[in-house]
């Protein structure tokens, strides 16, 4: 290790600290969650066993139904994940999850994270048709809907597992829930041989939705530089109203996951609800999308004055542009709490806008965080001159590996494309100007298809002695026979996590990771 990265791992340090994570508390504790950190690494199984071991009482979840602790989170995750198993799913699989806000989105998460199966999130606002389209690409084993969501997933999900994690007490639910999962299932852990994946689609606005397929962390260094910009605590409570399948609200779950903690959720958005919610947990974080931001302030002054938010110190916002106006009118009602995320499903984040940034220069997408570099290039890849603009290109540790269908962002030089343009001013904002030209946003390169890699994973797997590899559909025939493409052998783990160390590396020699990169300082 070099001068420069211990210099930016001191940094990181800090920033962790500064949360709150570490506190004092008895020494058997310290031992076991360290021990489940580095058995399952910075992930929801990680969170939710070491809570249950610090504080097992605590709740975890709060949701329309109750509150669940985290003792409660880590047994009920472990008997689904027992149960998903016994259904035939395995580690070399991917669910499909079709939830709104509440516990069994985040209990059929955790629980294929401990499977070490993938999750592939589908948004809830989709048609039929475009749901259909999403499973026969993506092939996932199973899918947990739901019950009001039924019917748009009936074709697609017709020859898979179906799980309903939520419905009504009157309802006429045929499929096994969750909960009856839960009911019968052991409370034993399992081990899985690897880590399962994330896929978040797009928004399908320009076509069908495609797949982004993102790698679990390895440390806590990307949790840190959000919190490098927005200064989140440990072991508060946060109100998650953006859509958890969305980039936005599952970054909030994860970053709740890294502090403990106490997640609030309402299946659906109600302006009204949601400041209630805020003010009876004592929430100190909201995270919401610009839309329902200001329909939280198209309440009036009078509904406003209703409900205690002084608990607030973090108004979290993204998802789509956040208009000057609307940010200073924010400001002006809770406080200056706002803070406004630029980035892309792709990308993850590019930069953050902190309340002083929002009050200077309204409108503004803010300056990188910690560890993030972004430029402005020009059609030919050069970076432009200050003043300019340019198309907008990011590096993060972050940044998704792909579409599962193939293709991928426009990659220059280890920075990606976000797909916008945009500006630095004089004190080195960023300001979004809008989408690139189409022919800059196409995919450049390709990838082997998502089935391909299952394949070949559950090839690996049985390799191994974990258990005999299943066919594909191919294999097996039938009226859904496809022909498969000839795939490239997908890397192991640990060639990943070495790619990911190089790429790292590369990023700090060229001086990009110090405290305030040059390349990030804009315009003067």
């Amino acid at each position: 290790m070099n001068a420069q990265e211990a210099r930016y791992k001191l940094q990181v340090a800090r920033t962790l600290l500064g949360t709150g994570i570490v506190k004092p508390e008895r020494l058997d504790k310290s031992l076991r969650s360290i021990g489940a950190l580095r058995r399952w690494g910075p992930s929801s199984p990680a969170a939710y066993l070491g809570g249950s071991i610090r504080h097992p009482d605590r709740p975890a979840i709060i949701d329309d139904r109750g509150a669940v602790s985290f003792r409660e989170v880590h047994r009920r995750t472990n008997a689904l994940a027992s149960e998903l198993r016994k259904a035939g799913v395995t580690e070399a699989d991917s669910v499909a999850i079709m939830c709104r806000n509440h516990r069994g989105f985040i209990e059929a998460t955790v629980a294929c994270a401990k499977l070490g199966a993938g999750a592939l999130y589908l948004n809830t606002m989709f048609a039929g048709p475009q749901i259909t389209d999403v499973l026969r690409r993506e092939d996932p084993a199973a899918v947990v809907f739901d019950e009001e969501f039924a019917e748009l997933v009936a074709e697609g999900a017709a020859e898979r597992k179906r799980f309903v994690a939520w419905s009504e007490p009157d309802g006429a639910c045929e499929d096994r829930t969750l909960e009856q999962l839960i009911a019968t299932g052991s409370a034993s852990e399992l081990e899985p041989a690897e880590k399962g994946r994330v896929v978040i689609l797009t928004s399908g606005t320009t076509g069908t939705p495609k797949g982004a397929s993102r790698k679990q962390p390895d440390t806590l260094e990307p949790a840190a530089a959000l919190f490098s910009k927005i200064p989140l605590k440990a072991r508060e409570t946060t109100m998650i109203a953006a859509p958890l399948f969305h980039s936005w609200g599952y970054a909030h779950f994860t970053l709740g996951l890294a502090l403990s903690s106490t997640i609030v959720l309402r299946r659906k958005f109600d302006p009204e609800q949601t400041l209630s919610a805020v003010s009876q947990h004592s929430a100190s974080a909201l995270a919401v999308v610009p839309v329902m931001l200001q329909r939280i302030l198209e309440l009036g002054s009078e509904t406003l004055a209703r409900y205690d938010t002084s608990c607030l110190k973090v108004i979290a916002v993204s998802g789509s542009a956040l208009p000057g106006e609307l940010a200073t009118r924010a400001m002006d009602t809770f406080g200056d709490v706002l803070y406004n995320l630029y980035g892309s499903t792709e990308v993850a984040w590019a930069t953050i806008a902190t309340p002083e940034d929002l009050r200077a220069a309204p409108g503004t997408a803010g300056r990188p965080p910690m560890g993030t570099v972004v430029k402005l290039l020009d059609g030919d890849g050069r970076e432009v001159s200050r003043g300019e603009g340019g198309r907008i290109f990011v590096a993060n540790e972050m940044m998704f590996e792909g579409y599962t269908g193939g293709g991928n962002k426009e990659i220059v030089s280890g920075l990606m494309s976000t797909g916008d343009v945009g500006h630095f001013d004089a004190g080195g904002r960023l300001f979004v100007t809008g989408p690139a030209p189409a022919p800059e946003r196409q995919a450049v390169r390709r990838r082997p298809r998502r089935r391909d890699d299952r394949q070949r994973r559950r090839e690996r797997l049985s390799a191994r002695g974990r258990g005999p590899a299943r066919r594909s559909r191919v294999d097996r025939g039938g009226s859904r026979r496809r022909r498969v493409r000839r795939a490239v052998r997908p890397a192991s783990e640990g060639v990943r996590r070495a790619a990911r160390r190089r790429r790292a590396r590369r990023v700090r020699r060229a001086g990009l990771r110090q405290g305030k990169p040059r390349a990030l300082q804009g315009p003067a």
